[in-house]
């Protein structure tokens, strides 16, 4: 098991960082400028092999990878990064998480694609908390869940799943009652209930459950996957706000782990798998683009500053300083975020809710 986790773990890793940096090296190739390296890791070098003028290069240290331009701090070397203007570098530098951002459409249209076991049944009411959003719309214990904002339910993930898009918002619950009548309840979720409640104040189980293969064809899956994307960024929009909101630390994890994630969904199969991959390059995208030294929205910044002050750069020198000092703590971040992960494994406690 370890080994196909291993082995899943590096093809998603290598996957996303292939697909980043090829954004960086096909935008400035188009932009005359010069790649000197297209590496996939960190240094050290296990290898390199030089094609025309670009060194391409496996690292040892598989936890990111670069592609090294010419003159990325210094305009006076001729086809260097840093002498073309601010509009062609900040191309160069917003392609890479755009791949990132691309991607998904690709990965998710093929997850859905793929048959999954899904397992479906009739979702009941099991109780409904005092004082809650559910008790206040009428939502009794033994209601049956038919839809969610007009979405059917098959299960409770997708009751979780549309309530979470609709934080704060009024959703209407169609349920059936013991006496077999439709009913509609409008709630609205709640950002910080009271512990163990959940946002709309129901516990729920599954009755008459049974595994179904479930599929799209390619012209449902592409349109599915557009949605999908466009939900997730609403889901962490959301989960963002709930920091704040409950005022608690966010939950991050580190290369052990997604290692441990990887293994956990690899088990419910290649769909799910597949699916995980698209939403952690959403995640790389979004990681990349933040203001932050060292990566591309730092860098972006400096451009960004160069344009406002009419010209005027800021010194290389105090650039390839600050992106130096950004790596340096980026790294130190991560192996932060690791010793956690691995305190966690060592507890046994499973990143997945």
């Amino acid at each position: 098991m370890f080994a196909l986790t291993l082995i899943a773990f590096l093809l998603i890793l290598g996957l996303l960082i292939f697909v980043h940096e090829a954004g960086h090296f096909v935008s400035a190739k188009m932009a005359g400028i010069k790649v000197e390296e297209f590496g996939m890791g960190f240094p050290p070098r296990i290898f390199g092999i030089k094609r025309g003028e670009t060194i391409y290069s496996l690292n040892w240290i598989p936890l990111g990878g670069f592609c090294k331009l010419l003159g990325e701090e210094d305009p006076s070397q001729p086809r260097s990064f840093a002498s073309k203007k601010p509009a062609v570098r900040l191309g160069v530098l917003f392609a890479g998480p755009l791949m990132n951002a691309v991607l998904p459409i690709v990965l998710l249209t093929i997850a859905f694609m793929v048959p999954r076991q899904v397992v479906v049944g009739e979702v009941k009411i099991g109780e409904v908390a005092p004082n809650s959003p559910a008790t206040e719309a009428g939502i009794e214990p033994g209601d049956t869940v038919l839809k969610v904002n007009g979405t059917s339910i098959q299960n409770i993930g997708d009751v979780i799943y549309a309530v979470h898009l609709k934080m704060g918002e009024e959703i209407t619950f169609e349920l059936v009652d013991t006496d077999g009548n439709t009913k509609k309840a409008a709630v609205v979720p709640r950002w910080d209930p009271p512990e163990g409640e959940g946002a709309v104040g129901i516990g729920m189980e599954m009755v008459n459950t049974r595994e179904e293969s479930q599929l799209y064809p390619f012209w449902d899956a592409v349109p599915q996957s557009i949605s999908t994307i466009g939900e997730t960024f609403v889901l962490m929009r959301n989960e963002i706000t709930s920091w704040f909101v409950q005022k608690r630390a966010p939950e991050v994890a580190g290369p052990v782990g997604i290692f441990q994630l990887t293994g956990e969904v690899s088990e419910a199969g290649p769909s799910y798998l597949i699916q995980f991959a698209a939403f952690l390059s959403i995640n790389l995208a979004i990681i990349n683009i933040l203001p932050l030294p060292a990566l591309d929205g730092g860098r972006i910044v400096f451009v960004l500053l160069e344009v406002v002050r009419r010209g005027k750069r800021v010194s290389p020198k105090t650039e390839a300083l600050v992106h130096l000092t950004g790596f340096a703590l980026l790294i130190g971040l991560i192996l932060v975020i690791s010793y956690y992960d691995i305190l966690r494994v060592i507890r046994g406690e499973s990143l997945t809710p």
